[in-house]
Protein backbone atom coordinates (compact mmCIF):
# COMPACT_ATOMS: atom_id res chain seq x y z
CA UNK A 1 0.00 0.00 0.00
CA UNK A 2 1.40 3.78 -0.88
CA UNK A 3 2.28 5.59 2.19
CA UNK A 4 2.61 8.94 3.05
CA UNK A 5 6.39 9.23 1.74
CA UNK A 6 5.13 7.45 -1.91
CA UNK A 7 1.92 9.44 -2.12
CA UNK A 8 4.30 12.94 -1.51
CA UNK A 9 6.54 11.71 -3.81
CA UNK A 10 3.76 10.96 -6.52
CA UNK A 11 2.34 14.60 -5.58
CA UNK A 12 5.85 16.10 -6.49
CA UNK A 13 5.74 13.80 -9.35
CA UNK A 14 2.57 15.19 -10.63
CA UNK A 15 3.21 18.68 -9.85
CA UNK A 16 6.71 18.95 -11.89
CA UNK A 17 4.65 16.53 -15.42
CA UNK A 18 1.06 17.70 -14.55
CA UNK A 19 0.41 20.99 -13.22
CA UNK A 20 -0.05 23.61 -16.48
CA UNK A 21 -1.49 20.81 -18.54
CA UNK A 22 -4.96 20.68 -19.75
CA UNK A 23 -7.10 17.37 -19.36
CA UNK A 24 -8.92 16.03 -22.38
CA UNK A 25 -10.65 13.54 -21.30
CA UNK A 26 -11.11 11.28 -18.56
CA UNK A 27 -12.11 7.44 -19.55
CA UNK A 28 -13.30 5.40 -16.43
CA UNK A 29 -13.44 1.61 -17.40
CA UNK A 30 -13.71 -0.07 -13.58
CA UNK A 31 -17.38 2.24 -12.62
CA UNK A 32 -16.77 0.73 -9.10
CA UNK A 33 -14.10 2.85 -8.73
CA UNK A 34 -15.71 6.21 -8.97
CA UNK A 35 -17.36 7.13 -5.58
CA UNK A 36 -19.11 10.08 -6.84
CA UNK A 37 -22.01 10.98 -9.58
CA UNK A 38 -22.20 15.26 -9.35
CA UNK A 39 -19.87 16.45 -10.75
CA UNK A 40 -18.83 13.78 -13.27
CA UNK A 41 -15.95 12.63 -14.70
CA UNK A 42 -16.72 14.78 -17.83
CA UNK A 43 -16.79 17.84 -16.07
CA UNK A 44 -13.36 17.59 -15.87
CA UNK A 45 -12.66 18.12 -19.29
CA UNK A 46 -10.88 21.26 -20.59
CA UNK A 47 -9.88 22.24 -16.99
CA UNK A 48 -6.24 22.53 -16.26
CA UNK A 49 -4.25 21.44 -13.90
CA UNK A 50 -3.14 24.09 -11.25
CA UNK A 51 -1.88 22.24 -8.18
CA UNK A 52 -2.00 18.85 -6.45
CA UNK A 53 -2.59 18.48 -2.72
CA UNK A 54 -1.92 15.62 -0.20
CA UNK A 55 -4.17 14.54 2.28
CA UNK A 56 -2.62 11.88 4.68
CA UNK A 57 -2.33 8.98 1.69
CA UNK A 58 -5.26 10.93 -0.39
CA UNK A 59 -4.32 13.03 -3.36
CA UNK A 60 -6.31 15.96 -4.55
CA UNK A 61 -6.09 17.14 -8.36
CA UNK A 62 -7.13 20.75 -8.84
CA UNK A 63 -8.58 21.58 -11.71
CA UNK A 64 -9.52 25.11 -12.84
CA UNK A 65 -11.54 26.51 -15.17
CA UNK A 66 -12.43 30.61 -15.06
CA UNK A 67 -11.40 30.36 -11.67
CA UNK A 68 -13.86 27.95 -11.27
CA UNK A 69 -12.11 24.68 -9.30
CA UNK A 70 -12.99 20.95 -9.10
CA UNK A 71 -11.36 18.31 -7.82
CA UNK A 72 -10.40 14.85 -8.79
CA UNK A 73 -9.65 13.20 -5.51
CA UNK A 74 -7.83 9.32 -5.39
CA UNK A 75 -6.92 7.27 -2.74
CA UNK A 76 -4.36 4.17 -4.08
CA UNK A 77 -5.43 1.75 -1.34
CA UNK A 78 -3.69 -1.65 -1.18
CA UNK A 79 -2.99 -2.32 -4.41
CA UNK A 80 -3.44 0.61 -6.70
CA UNK A 81 -0.51 2.67 -8.25
CA UNK A 82 -0.73 5.60 -10.13
CA UNK A 83 1.12 4.96 -13.73
CA UNK A 84 2.76 8.02 -15.80
CA UNK A 85 3.01 8.19 -19.89
CA UNK A 86 4.27 10.72 -21.60
CA UNK A 87 2.56 9.89 -24.80
CA UNK A 88 -0.82 7.87 -23.73
CA UNK A 89 -2.50 5.52 -25.65
CA UNK A 90 -5.46 7.66 -27.40
CA UNK A 91 -7.73 4.43 -27.11
CA UNK A 92 -9.86 3.86 -23.89
CA UNK A 93 -8.95 1.15 -21.69
CA UNK A 94 -11.37 -1.56 -22.05
CA UNK A 95 -14.43 -1.29 -19.98
CA UNK A 96 -13.95 -3.71 -16.16
CA UNK A 97 -11.31 -5.76 -18.22
CA UNK A 98 -7.68 -5.59 -17.16
CA UNK A 99 -5.62 -3.13 -14.05
CA UNK A 100 -6.62 0.00 -15.54
CA UNK A 101 -9.32 2.02 -13.99
CA UNK A 102 -9.16 4.96 -14.67
CA UNK A 103 -7.32 7.03 -17.57
CA UNK A 104 -6.23 10.92 -18.15
CA UNK A 105 -5.82 12.09 -21.11
CA UNK A 106 -3.34 15.62 -21.13
CA UNK A 107 -3.37 18.37 -23.65
CA UNK A 108 0.65 17.74 -24.06
CA UNK A 109 0.03 14.30 -24.86
CA UNK A 110 1.32 12.45 -21.87
CA UNK A 111 -1.42 11.08 -19.06
CA UNK A 112 -1.79 8.81 -16.71
CA UNK A 113 -3.39 5.23 -15.65
CA UNK A 114 -4.95 5.01 -12.28
CA UNK A 115 -4.55 0.82 -12.24
CA UNK A 116 -5.06 -2.05 -9.46
CA UNK A 117 -3.96 -5.00 -9.56
CA UNK A 118 -5.42 -8.24 -8.00
CA UNK A 119 -9.28 -9.21 -7.95
CA UNK A 120 -10.09 -6.91 -4.20
CA UNK A 121 -11.04 -4.13 -5.54
CA UNK A 122 -10.40 -0.97 -3.07
CA UNK A 123 -8.99 1.95 -5.46
CA UNK A 124 -11.40 4.72 -4.95
CA UNK A 125 -11.73 8.07 -6.92
CA UNK A 126 -13.94 11.14 -6.08
CA UNK A 127 -14.91 14.16 -8.67
CA UNK A 128 -15.77 16.95 -5.46
CA UNK A 129 -15.84 20.44 -5.55
CA UNK A 130 -13.94 20.66 -2.23
CA UNK A 131 -11.81 18.05 -0.88
CA UNK A 132 -13.17 18.62 2.85
CA UNK A 133 -16.65 18.00 1.52
CA UNK A 134 -15.50 14.29 1.60
CA UNK A 135 -15.67 12.42 4.77
CA UNK A 136 -13.00 10.13 3.75
CA UNK A 137 -10.90 13.52 4.10
CA UNK A 138 -13.11 15.70 7.05
CA UNK A 139 -12.48 12.59 9.38
CA UNK A 140 -8.44 12.51 8.65
CA UNK A 141 -6.11 13.37 11.85
CA UNK A 142 -3.50 15.70 11.41
CA UNK A 143 -0.57 14.85 9.12
CA UNK A 144 2.06 12.73 10.93
CA UNK A 145 5.00 15.41 9.64
CA UNK A 146 3.13 17.46 11.13
CA UNK A 147 2.42 16.01 14.67
CA UNK A 148 4.08 17.72 17.51
CA UNK A 149 6.00 15.98 20.40
CA UNK A 150 3.40 17.84 22.64
CA UNK A 151 0.37 16.48 19.74
CA UNK A 152 1.27 13.19 20.08
CA UNK A 153 1.71 12.85 23.70
CA UNK A 154 -1.87 14.16 24.18
CA UNK A 155 -3.45 11.59 21.32
CA UNK A 156 -1.57 8.81 23.22
CA UNK A 157 -2.75 9.97 26.40
CA UNK A 158 -6.36 9.76 24.81
CA UNK A 159 -6.53 6.11 22.83
CA UNK A 160 -6.41 2.17 24.66
CA UNK A 161 -5.34 1.22 21.33
CA UNK A 162 -2.33 -0.91 20.63
CA UNK A 163 0.38 1.38 19.39
CA UNK A 164 0.37 -0.62 15.89
CA UNK A 165 -3.59 0.18 15.40
CA UNK A 166 -2.59 3.59 17.31
CA UNK A 167 -0.44 3.95 14.09
CA UNK A 168 -2.37 3.22 11.24
CA UNK A 169 -5.81 4.51 12.88
CA UNK A 170 -6.35 7.64 9.83
CA UNK A 171 -8.79 9.43 12.04
CA UNK A 172 -5.95 9.96 15.02
CA UNK A 173 -2.51 10.64 12.40
CA UNK A 174 -2.89 10.45 9.00
CA UNK A 175 -0.46 9.12 6.71
CA UNK A 176 1.11 5.84 8.43
CA UNK A 177 0.41 2.42 6.98
CA UNK A 178 1.16 -1.18 8.07
CA UNK A 179 4.83 -0.75 6.31
CA UNK A 180 5.95 2.31 8.03
CA UNK A 181 4.29 1.41 11.31
CA UNK A 182 6.42 -1.47 11.47
CA UNK A 183 9.61 1.01 10.63
CA UNK A 184 8.62 3.40 12.93
CA UNK A 185 7.82 0.91 16.52
CA UNK A 186 11.23 -0.67 15.45
CA UNK A 187 13.42 2.16 15.32
CA UNK A 188 11.66 3.58 18.38
CA UNK A 189 12.08 0.07 20.34
CA UNK A 190 8.63 -0.50 21.16
CA UNK A 191 6.10 -3.26 20.83
CA UNK A 192 3.77 -2.89 18.17
CA UNK A 193 1.03 -4.62 21.49
CA UNK A 194 2.03 -1.79 23.80
CA UNK A 195 -1.15 0.13 25.10
CA UNK A 196 -1.07 3.92 23.94
CA UNK A 197 -1.75 5.35 27.14
CA UNK A 198 0.17 3.65 28.63
CA UNK A 199 3.82 4.83 27.37
CA UNK A 200 5.93 6.94 29.85
CA UNK A 201 6.97 10.08 28.60
CA UNK A 202 10.40 9.05 27.37
CA UNK A 203 9.03 6.47 25.00
CA UNK A 204 6.51 9.00 23.74
CA UNK A 205 9.52 11.48 22.73
CA UNK A 206 10.68 8.19 21.26
CA UNK A 207 7.74 7.52 19.31
CA UNK A 208 7.72 10.79 18.11
CA UNK A 209 11.42 10.63 16.80
CA UNK A 210 10.83 7.56 15.22
CA UNK A 211 7.96 8.87 13.62
CA UNK A 212 9.52 12.09 12.18
CA UNK A 213 12.31 10.66 11.05
CA UNK A 214 11.45 7.42 9.40
CA UNK A 215 9.02 9.12 7.29
CA UNK A 216 11.53 12.14 6.64
CA UNK A 217 13.88 9.74 5.37
CA UNK A 218 11.57 7.85 3.24
CA UNK A 219 10.21 11.23 1.71
CA UNK A 220 13.63 12.36 1.00
CA UNK A 221 14.51 8.96 -0.23
CA UNK A 222 10.89 9.04 -2.57
CA UNK A 223 10.69 12.75 -4.08
CA UNK A 224 12.25 12.94 -6.82
CA UNK A 225 12.08 9.23 -8.28
CA UNK A 226 10.12 8.17 -11.59
CA UNK A 227 6.80 7.25 -10.38
CA UNK A 228 8.06 3.33 -11.61
CA UNK A 229 10.76 3.16 -8.98
CA UNK A 230 8.77 4.30 -6.23
CA UNK A 231 7.99 0.79 -4.89
CA UNK A 232 11.48 -0.72 -5.23
CA UNK A 233 12.80 2.34 -3.28
CA UNK A 234 10.40 1.88 -0.62
CA UNK A 235 11.67 -1.63 -0.41
CA UNK A 236 15.40 -1.08 -0.40
CA UNK A 237 14.83 1.10 2.90
CA UNK A 238 12.85 -1.13 4.53
CA UNK A 239 14.70 -2.85 8.44
CA UNK A 240 12.00 -5.02 9.77
CA UNK A 241 8.84 -4.92 7.11
CA UNK A 242 8.41 -7.71 4.94
CA UNK A 243 11.83 -9.55 6.20
CA UNK A 244 10.59 -12.46 8.51
CA UNK A 245 13.46 -14.52 9.01
CA UNK A 246 15.95 -11.66 7.99
CA UNK A 247 18.57 -10.65 10.83
CA UNK A 248 17.64 -7.57 12.34
CA UNK A 249 19.96 -4.94 11.01
CA UNK A 250 20.18 -3.35 14.72
CA UNK A 251 21.23 -6.48 16.90
CA UNK A 252 21.28 -9.66 14.61
CA UNK A 253 18.27 -11.51 15.69
CA UNK A 254 15.70 -12.96 13.01
CA UNK A 255 12.71 -10.74 12.42
CA UNK A 256 9.79 -12.25 13.59
CA UNK A 257 6.17 -12.06 11.72
CA UNK A 258 2.76 -11.47 13.97
CA UNK A 259 -0.27 -12.77 11.16
CA UNK A 260 -3.98 -11.65 10.67
CA UNK A 261 -6.71 -13.28 8.76
CA UNK A 262 -5.55 -10.99 5.55
CA UNK A 263 -2.01 -9.22 6.55
CA UNK A 264 1.21 -9.81 9.13
CA UNK A 265 3.48 -7.29 10.43
CA UNK A 266 7.13 -7.78 11.64
CA UNK A 267 8.88 -6.74 14.67
CA UNK A 268 12.42 -7.73 16.36
CA UNK A 269 11.67 -9.28 19.52
CA UNK A 270 15.08 -8.50 21.03
CA UNK A 271 14.88 -4.73 20.45
CA UNK A 272 11.27 -4.47 20.75
CA UNK A 273 9.35 -6.97 23.28
CA UNK A 274 12.58 -7.60 25.64
CA UNK A 275 12.90 -11.05 23.96
CA UNK A 276 9.37 -11.96 24.14
CA UNK A 277 7.70 -13.34 21.02
CA UNK A 278 3.88 -12.19 20.11
CA UNK A 279 1.67 -14.65 19.67
CA UNK A 280 0.22 -15.05 16.47
CA UNK A 281 -2.34 -11.61 16.11
CA UNK A 282 -5.68 -14.26 15.67
CA UNK A 283 -4.86 -15.75 19.21
CA UNK A 284 -5.23 -12.06 20.57
CA UNK A 285 -2.40 -12.79 23.49
CA UNK A 286 1.68 -12.81 23.94
CA UNK A 287 2.99 -16.45 24.60
CA UNK A 288 4.21 -16.57 28.19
Amino acid sequence: MPELPEVEAIAHFLREHAVGTAITRVDVSQISVLKTFDPPPTELHGREITAIQRFGKYLAVECTRADEALYLVFHLARAGWLRWSDAISAAAPKQGRGPIAMRIHLASGSGLDLTEAGTKKSLAVWVARDPHDLAQISRLGPDALDVTEKDLSRLLADSTARLKTFLTDQSVVSGVGNAYSDEILHVAKLSPFAQANSLSADAAASLHQALYSVLSDAVARCVGEDVARLKGEKRSGLRVHARTGLPCPVCGSLVREVSYADRSFQYCAQCQTGGKILADRRMSRLLK
